[in-house]
């Protein structure tokens, strides 16, 4: 091989490493690219969803946006803001307190046992009914049962006071009473199933609309304030003139006690 075709071959090789060397550092040039803007939408990506989030906590809940709804009072019902409600025959000289919460078990236990004679003696006219609400084991226990059942009885109140005496013990009932810590009233299906139990509410319209509606959550929540004002602190509660009857175990017990407080 002749010393010039030894130089030109030489000078060919080194213009094709050089040449390869240029692409190597135009792949490496468009990798970092590549790795740079996926990082950068990565970051912004992940500061969207913080933003996100941050904005989707500091929206108020469904039941924060419905203490600022209109008020719409159920009838049967007295005072400002609908939320005394009292049930029985005007001529009845005393008026029994009772103070429920519907996810309560202790309530549903109570319901199950002396609620049918409390029907009785209010039909009877021996004493009216009082009926307070409260929905504090949403917060104890978490969830949204109590607050949507008492909107729910509302709802039953509003078609009538036996449609809402025929509701709350179906509310209270072994066969449909949750246990505690399971939110069965959060949903209103299961609510409607409990309402299809009472003559009066299966298949009324107005009441099914009322509960898929949340028509009476503002009512609930003003109904909850009424419990959390009154000083009692757990349920049930019964009281009669300001005094407090010791829960009964059976419908002979509460009449026992009904009796005493009648007198006193």
């Amino acid at each position: 091989m002749s010393a010039r075709n030894s130089q030109a071959n030489k000078a060919a090789a080194r213009e094709r490493l050089r040449a390869e060397r240029e692409k190597q550092a135009k792949r490496d040039r468009t990798r970092r690219q590549v790795i740079v803007a996926g990082a950068v939408a990565a970051v912004l990506a992940l500061a969207g969803g913080v933003g996100y989030l941050v904005v989707q906590a500091n929206e108020p809940g469904y039941w924060e946006k419905a203490a600022d709804a209109a008020l719409v009072k159920p009838k049967n019902t007295e005072g400002e803001d609908g939320t005394t409600v009292v049930l029985g025959k005007a001529e009845a000289k005393k008026t029994l307190e009772l103070y429920e919460d519907s996810r309560c078990p202790a309530c549903a236990d109570f319901e199950q046992k002396s609620g049918e004679q409390i029907r009785k003696d209010v039909d009877a006219g021996k004493y009216k009914l009082q009926y307070v609400g409260a929905t504090f084991i949403d917060n104890a226990v978490k969830g949204e049962g109590s607050k949507n059942a008492l909107s729910a009885l509302g709802a039953a109140l509003n078609v009538s006071p036996e449609a809402f005496l025929d509701f709350k013990a179906a509310l209270y009932s072994k066969e449909l009473h949750p246990e505690e810590t399971v939110d069965s009233f959060a949903k209103d299906d299961y609510l409607l199933k409990v309402a299809d139990t009472v003559p009066t509410l299966k298949g009324n319209a107005e009441f099914k609309k009322a509960v898929e509606d949340g028509t009476y959550d503002r009512w609930a929540l003003e109904m909850s304030k009424a419990f959390n004002k009154s000083g009692v602190t757990g349920t049930p509660t019964l009281k009669m003139d300001g005094k407090k009857i010791e829960t009964p175990d059976s419908p002979e017990a509460l009449t026992a006690a009904i009796d005493k407080a009648l007198q006193g």
